[in-house]
């Protein structure tokens, strides 16, 4: 063999793969000694910086991050991250059985698989529950504590220090309450990270963080408009729609990503070829398996993924400029220097004196400014506004310096007969040489508006807006009327100008809807004063179907001012449940003494029933009654094919089978749900022994996102918190399923008893409602009522098709749009309660500190678990391993929990789904008909948990064991890795991970014990003499010369450096060559790395990209990246990687191999910097 030659200063492997690594055959576990290597430790390492940062509710929220965060990570070396508040382990599962904690762990590595290749390895999950479905930010804030969520994402926020929030509008618009919550949190955390009196006790102490300005927030962005390209730089030519006051920038997708297609792909693509970022997001996208997403088989276009730009205190680019057209726009003034030259760091924003302005009354704007670096020269600040408006005062700003900002306050005046709406006004600075450019949004209101006052969730959401933003617009004009009822309609009188008001409120009624007077006047309102106008509205037909809206337009006029707005009246179905003479027999059969069929077949969400009548919907029916204290209903359902039997313990999730929810609200038009009582029952289970106790295959019913969760029925009814939830409740079914997967004859009954106890409140039903207001009650008291059936064609738990008896959406969630039930001479007991009971949500979340994902990203990217304060209380004080266990000796300061993991292989990621493409080791590529199946989890999450241990630790030294096996101790000599987590009683947290590495040392004998000899006087201590620091060469890296080592042969020369020595290493080995359009395997000396010797000091090397973390491109095109201190490179060392062509070779099964390529980081050369002390 011939040794190499030294040859470049800088060899990266770009063309030749060394395979033989792979080949080696390893020792067994009885020959084989290990130990761990140093650990990182949170605490230790410097918090990971975040270019941008998304905050979402569940992991799947994120999806639409991928793509983009792919682009700007391999195009701009952007770094992104995530702020995750719960796992989703409330969501469903469609690919296992686990469920709360179980499930919590495998979404949390969906989400990581699904970001792993974009280069997204810091998820920040804040451990949230996710507890159910609700339409309501309020109660999500209730539930998950507004100040603990902030407290910890403010927290997170202040150690990575994102310039960039992206993340859902804090809008109801976007539906689930978990969603608005998320988008709420983004406004406040991004606030309260800059306030230097919010969570004070982060900035003190040995952890001590800074506050930070978050520099550009999307959330609450609008990007509607029409236009752009479908080529790089896609905004291009991009125009916002008319009503969009937004800057919309965007990036484009079709960019190759360093991924490839493999051979043999379904898609038909040529092995090798490019994937673009579009195909490669999409994979991460449709990566959430346990939510009932297949897996992406197809090809996906590229797209413009754009935002729009909420709000933003640094310079960005106009829409319709050449730099907004860039892929990068967005990145503009907060990661990248703003085209118009301010330098980075440069603050630029615009603010206005309120929100809500009127037509011809004057507001003020101020632009302030300050310099990231130097001094700016001042110039003037000009104003674009809508035509018509007027602007006065002093438009000079500057000199901006970087001591102190300078600002300009001008004065605006709208035209007074500018139209109702919302409205851009935008501020360019400019001194000749340096431009910048910002925006932002006022709402013109009338002088003097009317507005349906708010209830519920609608004024909770506009107090907040009032306190954060206005971003996701007001709340909307909604309320409930039962037929034949009659209800207030409150009108909320604002005067926004500066002189008293008098006029008239007015209604405009739709048909079947009376009022006791259509106007009504109000008079000598003071400016800046409200008052309230009430109307008594009625529905006029008692019997109506109803399930559809009657809007009420609401006219407010003042001398000058007219303002309007629609009020949306649900109108619900309404009934009297009669009292049954005699208790009904709970059998499925329907008795004499229950009320008239109520129709409980029409769609409110999912695909249509086809044909109605015999898939779904058309005949299914409801009828009621009450005796004593219970409540008795029946339920017909029509339904043709038989969905999946659910076993007993999967009885939750009704939506994904056939089944009926009944849904009671004894409070008549709640909030939320958890207020209320839900039950939702399966007509059939799995369960051929009957041992749910409900007789073979028999029914199963449990309470579902209400007020109090949980199994209802047999004996995991037992199993809940506070059980049991429902007791006394009983079913009877009436259902036959053929043997071709049918109902005999096309339907099924459930038939339940609900004893009224169960509610979380008494049930009081006033005067059944007649039409007419003058015999109503006004606003009456009533038991809100629906029953939803589901409809499933299908075994694999997807739902296809729900109606109801009052067929609004969300049912599931919105209390105030079920039907209206008066109980006909029902009375609870007097010692009831009438106000509810507190809901009690079981508490499923998995916490940071029991995931290993979780674990090792703290413990190598340095910021702590969750955002939770640093513990410095246990100290671990060494870690021996053997077959038996792994044995931590600990010192601990203050009690509390340790828990301890062994892992094997790539803490990034587990592969979701399984694959037949050779070489595919994440699993996204599918190269057969077979590929689109789930990769086995279990309770080892998916082969990778080796062992764990959870122990109490108390005050002083303790040991804690960690029991492995044979076969776990082999497993950990490949890729192993031991991974601790502490919480203090305090709930402070710290985390550890330590690679397991081959300990070759030779075991010494133990010596033959000698006499003890006669004890001499103990001579005088003499000074140790202090030992000046001198570098020992090892093998093989940094000792010239050949070397056999773990079964290779490696050489290893060295030569002069500058001020120090480098040394090139290579490794004997099979390698992959291209030559021309072939490829060649042979043996040979293959370039392993450099290391530069620890002879100069770190900041000798302060002014080369080798020493310092970093990333950068060389002048012949290709990118390099830095890390320093990182547990891969140990203290006082760098690490240099270069993005690289990388061949490979898979043996086929009759000989020969299959060729592949990818870019991948490879690691080049290694700096040792000499050490402090020497």
């Amino acid at each position: 063999m011939k040794a190499p030659s030294l040859g470049r200063r800088l060899i990266a492997l770009a063309g030749a793969l060394v395979i033989g690594f792979s080949m080696a055959t390893p020792a067994s576990a009885d020959d084989q000694r290990l130990k761990v290597g140093e650990p990182s430790v949170t605490t230790e390492v410097n918090p990971s910086k975040i270019d941008v940062m998304g905050l979402w509710a569940h992991p799947d929220d994120d999806a639409s991050f991928i793509t983009p965060c792919g682009v700007w990570h391999d195009k701009y070396d952007v770094q992104c991250g995530i702020i995750m508040l719960t796992r989703g382990e409330g969501g469903s599962n469609s690919v296992g059985d686990e469920a709360g904690p179980d499930l919590g762990l495998r979404r949390e590595n969906e989400d990581r698989a699904s970001h792993y290749r974009s280069g997204t390895l810091d998820i920040y999950n804040i451990d949230a529950v996710d507890f159910f479905y609700n339409t309501s930010a309020a109660l999500t804030e209730e539930v998950w504590g507004s100040e603990r969520i902030q407290r910890q994402v403010v927290h997170v926020i202040r150690q990575t220090q994102p310039d960039v929030l992206v993340g859902f509008s804090p809008s109801m618009a976007v539906g689930h309450g978990n969603h608005q919550y998320a988008g709420r949190v983004i406004w406040e955390a991004a606030a309260m990270a800059a306030d230097p009196t919010r969570f004070p006790e982060q900035l003190t102490g040995p952890d001590a963080v800074d506050t930070w300005q978050v520099k550009t927030i999307t959330s609450g962005g609008v990007t509607t408009g029409t236009g752009g390209t479908m080529a790089p730089d896609c905004n291009a030519g991009y125009t916002p729609a008319a009503e969009n006051p937004f800057t919309v920038v965007g990036t484009w997708s079709g960019y190759d990503s360093p991924y490839t297609w493999f051979e043999g792909n379904v898609q038909g693509k040529p092995a090798g070829s490019a994937m673009t970022w579009a195909q490669t997001g999409r994979e991460g996208f449709m990566v959430h398996a346990t939510q009932a997403r297949p897996k992406f088989t197809g090809v996906y276009d590229p797209q413009c993924l754009r935002y729009g730009i909420a709000q933003s205190v640094v310079p960005f680019q106009p829409n319709g400029s050449a730099g907004n057209a860039k892929d990068d726009a967005l990145l503009y003034g907060s990661v990248l220097p703003d085209p118009g030259g301010m330098p980075l760091g440069s603050t630029y924003s615009l603010t206005t004196d309120d929100y809500f302005q009127a037509p011809g009354v004057p507001f003020e704007v101020t632009v302030t400014a300050r310099s990231g670096k130097g001094t700016i020269a001042a110039g003037d600040v000009t104003l674009k506004l809508p035509e018509g408006w007027q602007v006065s005062g002093d438009v000079k700003l500057g000199p901006i310096t970087e001591a102190d900002s300078s600002s300009v306050t001008l004065t605006v005046t709208p035209a007074a007969d500018s139209a109702l709406k919302r409205y851009p006004i935008s501020a360019t600075f400019s001194n000749g040489s340096v431009t910048a450019y910002t925006d932002t949004r006022i709402e013109l209101v009338a002088g003097v508006e009317g507005r349906f006052q708010r209830w519920g969730n609608y004024a909770e959401y506009d107090q907040w807006a009032e306190e954060f933003t206005n971003v996701g617009g007001r709340s909307n004009a909604e309320r409930q009327i039962g037929a034949g009822e009659s209800i207030t309609v409150p009108v909320v009188v604002s005067n926004r100008t500066n002189a008293a008001q008098s006029g008239e409120v007015s209604l405009s009624l739709p048909a079947g809807m009376t009022a006791d007077a259509t106007s009504k006047p109000y008079s000598n309102l003071a400016a800046g004063a409200g008052t309230t106008v009430d109307f008594v509205v009625t529905h006029t037909d008692p019997t109506a179907a109803a399930g559809v809206n009657a809007n009420i337009t609401i006219t407010t006029t003042a001398p000058g001012s007219t303002s309007s707005e629609v009020l949306k009246l649900y109108v619900v179905p309404t009934t009297v449940i009669p009292e049954a003479g005699t208790a009904p027999t709970v059998d499925g059969v329907a008795d004499d003494s229950y009320g008239p069929a109520l129709d409980i077949g029409r769609k409110w969400e999912g695909a249509d029933c086809a044909p109605d009548g015999t898939d779904c919907g058309k005949g299914s029916t409801l009828r009621m009654s009450w005796n004593g204290d219970d409540l008795y209903v029946v339920a017909t359902v029509v339904d043709d094919k038989v969905s999946a039997a659910a076993p007993p313990e999967r009885c939750f999730g009704h939506w994904l089978v056939d089944s009926v929810e009944v849904l009671l609200d004894p409070m008549g038009g709640s909030r939320d749900t958890s207020t209320t009582f839900k039950s939702g029952i399966l007509p059939y289970t799995d369960d051929a022994s009957g041992a749910a106790g409900n007789g073979p295959d028999g029914p199963c019913w449990s309470r579902d996102a209400d007020n109090h969760q949980g199994f209802s029925s047999g004996p995991l009814a037992d199993t809940i918190e506070d059980a049991p939830n429902s007791p006394g409740q009983t079913v009877g079914v009436k259902v036959t399923r053929t043997s071709d997967g049918t109902y005999e004859g096309g339907s099924y009954t459930v038939e339940t008893k609900i004893p009224l106890a169960n509610l979380p409140a008494a049930v009081v039903t006033g005067k059944a409602p007649t039409g007419a207001q003058a015999d109503n009650e006004v606003d009456p008291k009533y038991l809100g009522l629906n029953v939803t059936p589901y409809d499933s064609d299908v075994t694999t738990y997807i739902g296809k098709t729900r109606t109801a008896w009052s067929p609004f959406g969300s049912q599931q969630s919105e209390p105030y749009r079920w039907g209206h039930a008066y109980l006909d001479g029902y009375t609870a007991p007097a010692d009831r309660p009438t106000t509810p009971s507190d809901p009690i949500i079981p508490d499923t979340a998995l916490m940071g500190v029991e995931s290993p994902q979780t674990i090792h990203q703290s413990a190598t990217r340095g910021v702590t678990i969750s955002g939770l304060d640093a513990s410095h209380a246990l100290k671990i004080d060494s870690v021996s391993l053997n077959q038996a266990q792994a044995t931590f000796d600990v010192t601990s300061t203050a009690a509390g929990t340790l828990r301890a993991f062994a892992w094997h292989g790539d803490l990034g990621m587990v592969p979701v789904w399984i694959t037949s493409c050779e070489g595919d080791e994440l699993g996204f590529s599918t190269c057969s008909p077979d590929d689109i199946t789930a990769a086995p989890w279990g309770d080892d999450m998916g082969g990778r948990v080796l062992a764990s241990t959870t122990a109490e630790v108390k005050v002083g030294s303790s040991k804690v064991r960690l029991k492995l096996g044979k076969e776990a101790f082999a497993a950990l000599a490949d890729e192993g890795t031991l991974l601790v987590s502490f919480q203090d009683k305090d709930g402070k947290v710290q985390a550890w991970q330590y690679p397991v590495v081959k300990d070759t040392s030779t075991p010494k004998p133990t010596p033959t014990p000698k006499p003890t000899p006669t004890a001499k006087p103990t001579p005088s201590p003499m000074p140790t003499p202090s030992k000046p620091w001198k570098f020992e060469p090892s093998a093989p890296y940094t000792l010239p010369g050949y070397h056999d080592l773990n079964g290779r042969r490696w050489f290893t020369e060295c030569e002069a450096y500058s001020q120090t020595q480098r040394c090139r290493t290579s490794i004997w080995a099979t390698t992959v060559q291209r030559s021309g359009d072939s490829f060649v395997v042979k043996q040979d000396w293959a370039f392993n790395n450099l290391t530069y010797l620890p002879y100069m000091k770190r900041e000798q090397w302060a002014g080369n990209p080798l020493g310092v973390t970093g990333s950068w491109t060389a002048s012949d095109g290709r990118k390099w990246r830095t890390e320093c201190d990182t547990p891969a490179t140990g203290r006082d060392g760098c690490r240099s990687y270069v993005n690289a062509t990388v061949y490979k070779a898979t043996p086929k099964a009759g000989g020969g191999y299959t060729f592949s390529q990818e870019n991948q980081w490879v690691f080049n050369n290694l700096v040792l910097f000499m050490p402090k002390s020497a």
